[in-house]
């Protein structure tokens, strides 16, 4: 395994022999002004319970202006880009109805929802161009953020990429008797974080076929979006204000703080609560991470929500204009004279299911390797290389892995060429051990995605159903690495 200053001076021995391309755009910029006067767009919440556990999402293209002034070709969910929250509440059964206006086939994936293999929306679950889809989804879990996206094997970057992102409340009435802030776009806010690189018309920059390279480290943009914008700022009540985040990314790890250091507490991350608040000042969130924190704007002041360099990317991970190590703002919070309704951080959360890592019935090893180990794939823009699991790139009509449901098992993650965000479909897991130490108090609850920088062990708890021709899919959740052939399938029986 590389370690991370092999990566990084391997990073600088590419770039220094001109091969790193558009990689080398991979620098956050602060973007033509660093005025933050665009309101944060926040996402319509559509309550399934208040409209008879029945909605309905197109998956369409639009124009959206990233940047203020410049419309450009967006997809998005019932809108010009992203989509709307959805609240679902535990217990319910929710019929949801998917068109694919798009001229491309795509899926829709419930990330983070425990549902069965055929309603999950994985790659088996294809929605034709011009056709439709009705799931019922029953929600079983407890309270969390999840998102949608899609899952179209070969194509998953790029559609993200183009906007077909949105966010999924889970809602078990719990954050009500926790006292959590939970008045949606006030003091609970989305906050979906992505980096984009954008031509000179602020038309988005995504080959339908990347270059090697792209494939290799993933697409990392020249500009950072917060909820699909450049720059914007929200205003907050000054009280205690509930951030939902979600790392939409394609590849970059965002490493959070406040510019002016406050402390923030981390309430919840992928799966649920934890069973305290922890108290932070940095946050790092890897592809497809959600974590839930309470900030406190009781001092009036503006604050500015910074990222730093990716550090496990070498070069490929600055995030300044000029790849240096430093932080950029990427959203103003502007607290208002109103105040909000929660004043105090609440002693204790939820106390997470239990995990006995002794019940466990088997062990298995999942080796990442993001080198060209599996071959090459034919694409548009001639053979490009594969990455595999274990050795093998991804093959829809192969089962790589027979689970049992209601069993736990330990899997034990190797990444092989950098660090990969590792995620599992229908299921939940505790991280028992990352390189060989207990994992950090955030990380410490049941989650669906972990950063795995060397070697990870988990245990994995298989609570759902899925079948050979609807089977869950494990993989890296740098959608290049996934497109390239970085996942496998399990069946759940």
């Amino acid at each position: 395994m590389l370690t991370r200053r092999q990566f990084t001076n391997g990073s600088a021995a590419i770039v220094s022999g001109g091969l790193a391309g558009s990689l080398i755009g991979a620098h956050l910029a602060q973007g033509e002004s660093v005025h933050f006067t665009r309101r944060l767009p926040i996402p319509p919440l559509i309550d399934a319970a208040k409209q008879g556990n029945a909605v309905k999402l197109k998956a369409a293209s639009g124009r959206h202006a990233f940047i203020k002034g410049k419309p450009t070709h967006s997809y998005g969910y019932s809108g010009p880009v992203l989509g709307p929250a959805i609240r679902l509440r535990r217990g319910d059964e929710v019929e949801m109805t998917v068109e694919n206006a798009l001229d491309v086939d795509t899926t829709v994936h419930w990330h983070g929802l425990l549902v069965p293999g055929d309603v999950d929306g994985g790659p088996h679950q294809i929605i034709k161009s011009g056709g439709m889809w009705r799931p019922r989804l029953r929600i079983e879990q407890p309270a969390s953020t999840a998102w949608f996206h899609p899952h179209l094997h070969h194509d998953t970057a790029r559609q993200i990429y183009m906007g077909l992102t949105g966010l999924i409340i889970v809602d078990d009435g719990s954050d009500t008797n926790l006292g959590l802030p939970r008045t949606y776009g006030i003091d609970d806010l989305p906050i979906i974080i992505q980096d984009r690189s954008f031509d000179t018309d602020g038309s988005l920059l995504y080959d339908r076929a990347p270059d090697p390279q792209t494939i290799q480290y993933g697409s990392r943009g020249s500009t950072i979006i917060v909820n699909g914008v450049v720059h914007p700022v929200a205003q907050v009540p000054c009280s205690l204000v509930r951030l939902r985040i979600l790392n939409a990314a394609n590849a970059q790890n965002f490493d959070l703080r406040f510019s002016d250091g406050r402390e923030f507490r981390v309430v919840a991350s992928d799966a649920g609560f934890l069973s305290a608040s922890v108290t932070m000042n940095q946050l790092r969130a890897s592809p497809a991470e959600r974590f839930e924190i309470l900030v406190d704007f009781a001092d009036r002041k503006p604050v500015m929500l910074e990222t730093g360099p990716d550090t496990l990317m070498g070069i490929f991970g600055a995030v300044s204009p000029d790849g240096s190590g430093d932080f950029v703002s990427i959203l103003r919070f502007e607290p208002t004279p109103a105040v909000g309704t929660v004043r105090d951080f609440p002693a204790r959360l939820v106390e997470p299911a239990t995990a006995d890592s002794t019940k466990a019935v088997r062990r298995r090893q999942l080796v990442l390797d993001s080198g060209i180990c599996g071959g090459q794939r034919p694409t548009e823009m001639g053979m490009l290389p594969g990455m595999c699991i274990n050795g093998k790139t991804h093959d829809l009509a192969r089962i790589d892995a027979d689970t049992k449901l209601g069993t736990l098992e330990v899997w034990e993650i190797v990444s092989i060429g950098m660090a990969h965000p590792f995620h599992v479909h229908g299921a939940s897991f505790r991280i028992l051990s990352l390189a060989g130490a207990p994992p950090p108090a955030h990380l410490a609850g049941w989650k669906d995605v972990v950063l795995v920088e060397d070697k990870a062990e988990l245990l994995v708890a298989f609570n759902r159903p899925a079948t050979r021709e609807h089977p869950f899919m494990y993989h890296c959740h740098i959608l290049e690495h996934e497109d390239a052939g970085m996942m496998g399938q399990y069946v759940c029986a």
